[in-house]
Formats: C-alpha cells, sequence, structure tokens
C-alpha cells in the first residue's frame, strides 16, 4: 500500500526548550560544571546527551554539588528556590522559558489586589512555580468541571476581583471550554491570553493533520505536558500513539493506514523526528513526506542544539537570541576604536601575526584564533609577510601598547555579505568540510560556516559523514537566519541538479539497439538494475539468461560490470529495457551452428505425449521424438521402451527454426531389422498419422 507522511511545520524546539538547551551546551563548552534543578526539558534522550558530557541532575538546591553552575530548568521553579540560591550564593542560571516568567509577572502584580485561577496541571512544575508567585488566594484546574466547582466553591461569581492565567503549554480547546464558563458564571474574570504561541500553533495543526490522517503518530517524551497534550488533540479524530524514539516504531502496525500525520513535542529534539520519518518505512520517497519550510528550521535547531562543541553555543534574553559572536560585533558599534584598517604583515610567530597599522602607534597583534576560520594548522597558513589584511580593531591597549586585530571577523562579516548575496542570486558555492557534527556537516565557504543538514549532504544513510571531512564540495544556501546570522548549505541540491543535467544529455544520446557498459546497482526478484552513469536501466530476468534462472544472482552480482544493449526507451517515464543476453548464446544460435540435420546428440527425456516423447538437447530446446520414431518395433505408448531421465543418442532428422520445432529420432541410430511389404506398408500409414496429430 503507497504510504504519504504528513509532517507538522511546527513539530520540534520551540523558543523556550531551545534558548534552554543552547544555555546549558553553552556552560559545557566553556569548561563550567553543570547541574540541572530537574531535567532541563522532558526528553530522555536529550538529558541522557547532556548526562554523557557530565551534566547531573539533582532534585533540590542542597543536592548542589561544590563548585557546579545550577540552571534552573525552562518550565521554572517556585520563587522560595530562587530565593534560596540567592540567599546560599550558588552560581545559578535561569533557563525559565520567558513565556513563563511573563506569567510569573502577571500574577505578581495582580495577586496583591486579585485572586488567581490557573489552567493547568497543578502537579506540573510549571504551575507549581507560578503558584509561588502569587500573593493571595490561588486555584487551579484542569477543565471546565474543576473550574465551576472552584467558582461555586468559592463564590467567585460575585466577585470584581479574580484572574485567570493558564499554563504555557495548557490544552487550547480546553481553555476555550472554560471561557465559556467564565462568560456564564464568572463574567468578571479577566483572562490573561498565556498558552504559548508555539503550544497554540503546534495543537491547532495537529487538529488539522489529524483531521486528513488516518492515524498519527506523536513524537515526545511520555513525561512531557505538551506532547500528551497534542496526543488527546489528536486522538478525537483519528487513531494516535505517542512514541519517544524511532525504535519503538516496531511495536506498532502502521500498515492499514494510508495516511499517517507526525507531530512532536515542544521539547522533541529534531534528530529524533528525522529518524522517526526515516524508519517509518524505508519505501517511502522523500516526495511522499508533505513539509514546509519550517522543516528547514528544525534542521538548523537540530545543528545549533547537537554539538556545541562545534558551533558557538548562543546565549539568549526574553526578547530574543545572539551568538556570542554577534553580541561583539555589536559592541564594535558603541566603541569608537572599533573600524576596520589595513596592515601590513611584518611578522609571524606560531601563536600571533604582527601587522603594522599605517597611522596607529600600538602594536598590531592578530591571535592565532583570530586570524582564520578555516581549519589551519599554523599561521603560515593563512598569511605570509608583506601581505596586505584588512582587519577588524577588537580592542585598543594603549598601556601595553597593543592593538588586537581579527581578520576572521572582517572574513566574516564580508563572508556573510557573500552569503546571502548567493541565497539571492541561487548561486552554486564551494566551500570545505571542516567538521562533522550530530545531524549534518559544517562547510567554511567565504569565512562563514554553512551548516549542512546529514540528509542534505547527498551521503547514504547508511554511510558515515566522516567520508566528507576535509573535502571541496559544491553546494546551495538554502535558508538564512538573519538575525542569528545562520546559513543553511544543501550539497544534494547541487549534486542532483548536476546529475539530471547529465540524465539529460545522455538521454539525447541514447538509441534502440545501442551497446552500453554499465554497472549492477541492485537486484530484485524480477531483474537486475544497471547504473548506466547516471541513468538506471532493468534488466528484466528473463533477459539475463536463455536458461531458466529463478533469481538474477544466479547471472550477475551488485557491483558487476556488465555490456547490454537498450532494448526500449520510454523517455516520457524515464525507464529503459535493457537485454543483456549474447546473441551467439541463443540455444538456436548454437543449433543452427553446431547441430544440423543428420547431426547426432544425446537427448534428456523430459515428458511423455500420447504420440510421442521430448527430450532436451540444448537449454531451452526440446525436441520431439515421435512414437514412430522411437524404435523399429511397434509399440503401444513411448513409456513402454522409454522413463524420464534416459539419455539416449538420437539423430536430428528435421528443423524447423520459424516455428521453433526439431524432429528427433532414436530408431535412425538403430539397425534395420528385416521387414515385409506389408509392415513398411503399416509403418508409413503409422507415420502419416502421427504427423496429423503432431
Amino acid at each position: 500500500m503507497s504510504k504519504k507522511i504528513i509532517l507538522a511545520k511546527t513539530a520540534g524546539f520551540c523558543f523556550g526548550v531551545d534558548r534552554a538547551v543552547n544555555l546549558v551546551y553553552d556552560l559545557v563548552e566553556k569548561g563550567e560544571k553543570v547541574c540541572t534543578l530537574g531535567p532541563i526539558i522532558h526528553n530522555a534522550q536529550l538529558v541522557s546527551d547532556l548526562e554523557s558530557k557530565g551534566v547531573k541532575i539533582i532534585d533540590t538546591v542542597e543536592d548542589a554539588p561544590k563548585g557546579y553552575t545550577v540552571v534552573v530548568r525552562t518550565h521554572g521553579v517556585e520563587k522560595e528556590v530562587i530565593d534560596e540560591l540567592s540567599e546560599i550564593k550558588i552560581h545559578y542560571v535561569d533557563a525559565t522559558c520567558p513565556f513563563v516568567m511573563k506569567i510569573h509577572n502577571i500574577v505578581k502584580k495582580q495577586s496583591d489586589e486579585s485572586i488567581v485561577l490557573i489552567a493547568g496541571d497543578k502537579n506540573h512544575p510549571e504551575v507549581k512555580g507560578i503558584r509561588s508567585y502569587c500573593k493571595g488566594q490561588s486555584f487551579v484546574f484542569k477543565n471546565e468541571e474543576e473550574l465551576l466547582e472552584i467558582i461555586n466553591s468559592n463564590d467567585l461569581s460575585s466577585k470584581n476581583d479574580v484572574i485567570c492565567v493558564a499554563q504555557t503549554t495548557f490544552s487550547l480547546k480546553e481553555l476555550k471550554k472554560c471561557k465559556k464558563i467564565f462568560e456564564k458564571v464568572c463574567t468578571n474574570c479577566k483572562i490573561f491570553d498565556t498558552i504559548c504561541n508555539a503550544t497554540a500553533d503546534r495543537q491547532n495543526e495537529a487538529d488539522e493533520i489529524s483531521k486528513k490522517s488516518d492515524a498519527m503518530l506523536i513524537v515526545g517524551g511520555r513525561h512531557s505536558s505538551n506532547t500528551c497534550k497534542l496526543k488527546d488533540t489528536c486522538s478525537v479524530n483519528c487513531p494516535s500513539f505517542l512514541i519517544e524514539t524511532a525504535s519503538e516504531l516496531e511495536g506498532l502496525d502502521l500498515e492499514p493506514y494510508s495516511v499517517i500525520g507526525v507531530t512532536a513535542g515542544a521539547s522533541t529534539p529534531s534528530v529524533i523526528i528525522k529518524e522517526v520519518l526515516k524508519s517509518m518505512s524505508e519505501e517511502i520517497k522523500e516526495k511522499e513526506v508533505e513539509t514546509t519550510s519550517a522543516v528547514t528550521e528544525e534542521v538548523v535547531e537540530t545543528a545549533e542544539t547537537a554539538d556545541k562543541a562545534a558551533e558557538p553555543a548562543v546565549k539568549a534574553s526574553a526578547d530574543g537570541e545572539a551568538s556570542f559572536e554577534e553580541l561583539l560585533n555589536e559592541s564594535f558599534k558603541e566603541n569608537d576604536n572599533s573600524k576596520v584598517v589595513t596592515g601590513t604583515v611584518v611578522r609571524i610567530t606560531p601563536t600571533e601575526v604582527y601587522v603594522d597599522v599605517p597611522g596607529r602607534k600600538q602594536t598590531g597583534v592578530v591571535a592565532f584564533e583570530d586570524l582564520s576560520s578555516g581549519n589551519i594548522s599554523k599561521c603560515e597558513d593563512e598569511v605570509k609577510v608583506g601581505d596586505e589584511l584588512q582587519l577588524v580593531i577588537m580592542k585598543t591597549n594603549d598601556q601595553d601598547g597593543v592593538l588586537k586585530l581579527s581578520k576572521r571577523l572582517f572574513d566574516a562579516e564580508k563572508g556573510w555579505d557573500e552569503i546571502v548575496a548567493a541565497k539571492e542570486a541561487d548561486e552554486v558555492l564551494e566551500g570545505v568540510v571542516t567538521s562533522v557534527i550530530r545531524g549534518g556537516v559544517l562547510v567554511s565557504a567565504k569565512g562563514t560556516r554553512v551548516f549542512v543538514p546529514a540528509s542534505l549532504t547527498g551521503v547514504p544513510r547508511n554511510q558515515e559523514l566522516s567520508v566528507l571531512k576535509g573535502a571541496t564540495v559544491k553546494f546551495k544556501i538554502i535558508d538564512i537566519n538573519p538575525a542569528r546570522r545562520r546559513a543553511v548549505g544543501s550539497i544534494k541540491v547541487v549534486a542532483d541538479a548536476e546529475r539530471k543535467e547529465k540524465q539529460e544529455a545522455l538521454w539525447a544520446t541514447l538509441k534502440v539497439g545501442d551497446k552500453i557498459t554499465g554497472t549492477v546497482k541492485s537486484l530484485t526478484s524480477y531483474g537486475a538494475f544497471v547504473d548506466l552513469g547516471g541513468i538506471d536501466g532493468m534488466i528484466h530476468i528473463s533477459e539475463l539468461s536463455w536458461s531458466r534462472i529463478k533469481h538474477p544472482s544466479e547471472v550477475v552480482n551488485v557491483g558487476d560490470t556488465v555490456e547490454v544493449t537498450i532494448k526500449a526507451l520510454d523517455e516520457e517515464n524515464k525507464k529503459i529495457s535493457l537485454g543483456f543476453k549474447n546473441i551467439e548464446d541463443n540455444p538456436w544460435e548454437i543449433l543452427k551452428n553446431k547441430y544440423p540435420v543428420g547431426s547426432v546428440v544425446d537427448a534428456k527425456i523430459v515428458s511423455f505425449a500420447s504420440f510421442g516423447a521430448f527430450a532436451n538437447i540444448l537449454p531451452t530446446i526440446d525436441g520431439l521424438i515421435h512414437i514412430s520414431q522411437i524404435s523399429w518395433d511397434r509399440i503401444k505408448t513411448p513409456q513402454d521402451v522409454l522413463k524420464i531421465g534416459d539419455v539416449v543418442k538420437a539423430k536430428i532428422i528435421d528443423i524447423d527454426f520459424d516455428k521453433k520445432r526439431v524432429s528427433l529420432s532414436i530408431k535412425e541410430l538403430l539397425d534395420k531389422p528385416e521387414e515385409t511389404i506389408d509392415e513398411l506398408s503399416d509403418d508409413s500409414a503409422t507415420d502419416e498419422e502421427a504427423a496429423e496429430e503432431e
């Protein structure tokens, strides 16, 4: 059954999760010892990866090991915990999602004079954190029934000082139901829209996709609130399954479903989503997966959160994100000394390059790490004495008489503009693969690192990406994030275009009857596929051998170089039928050339008919020994003299190449007994009757 996968464009990390994960990887990259107050997000696989990098998980502030930085997780903690961290002077980083902090601020300001109603799970850490900032009464409800009970039990319908906020991952559908209760029973309640936009969009999209799917697959942690709510949303419309990893697909029977929708929780890494998609069916082609441009964003997020050792960690704030390099560049704008200068290389050491900058009294110095964004082993790989360089002033130290310069930053700035222009012009770029990271590779081009996702490298799934390291590759920029100066490229799109061009050129030269050499690419039960140099053709099993075979592997193997003949061309459907059998191996040609009428052959009895026996003389060629040609004696049936499997000497007495018939005789090789005229007449009559029967 042909299957179709619809992938939600909102699947994967949300802003808050991405920010929190980046913060932890950033700290680890800096060499800090890190522990998180509870799992940083509800995803076992990512948490396990952090643990492998030395990140510990603690339950309370008291559990924090000495010398460790404590990270407060995305859904926040109670106010008392933050106060405790400050009081005992433990170094901590607050990774609470800005959207959760927004709710904290609302209830802090409003709860002085208002009763706070919180839509959510009272046991969820986010809700516990929200309640801790309430100065007065607060109540938590998870559905319309609980809300109605709270309103009635506390006589809230007559009060004017009531506000309502919602857990950022609360069900949008459930909140709409609760709003109807407020409209009827507690009309004075002020409702704040605090469900995260990403959560709302994710739930709405999941609802829409599940309506047009036969089944839904929700990828994410079973302890993740937003993931579980996605499953609840989808289950209303179609059968829905929640899995944490691709390995759990083995326990699901998805065969009955033609259209399968896929979405994922906000704490699900894109790399896991891609593994699930790949594992669902090896037969599902890329064009059968409906996605949007947001998939590209997911790929970006995968790279940025997967391996912080290869990419500068991201610093984040409530109003946006910026990399260290961006912040540094931004600081240049505020510094009068920060500008581009031209200098001449005067001396090179293993760790620094000294530059003479006209008009400057200080000594210009470019540190090794500020020389290039590429993989260089020594300064001489990048510059030589006498080179004129354009550089960015990073710092002026008049006391030491040093001017700290960077060639890397200038190249990056200039290169970024060229990268952006290349995207707009759909230009093919060339760069060197400098490193392999989780989820893809980094390509250095024009002083800028471009991320290429694994699926866009062109490397087969069963092959390691390390084969690309150090290679010069052609690629196109397919996505740019100007705010974060992130570029995503595709090697595959260039390779595919080159392959298509090559294919079109090859199609123009092919003719039926041409002999061409190719390589056996794959085998199926019905034939062999041959790569003809960018185009695949198929040799049907019947064309592989003049003999009957059960499987193509009896004749050819994958990797074999074969000479084939083009039998048919279907340019519209891009199909080529190939022949492999050599004409000189045709048994009928062998018969014509080596076994003329009168030849004696070894014939193996293979079957019987009432009028004679059939005997095999060459592969696929059986001859008829008419009953009258078996013996000079009169016999009633061929079985009186012969049996299946007997090998007998027989003489070829006639060949009809048009009808593919061969007549054989055993008795022609036997001594002819004395006979009467009457017997001869009877034999002649018998021969005529047999000929009519045949």
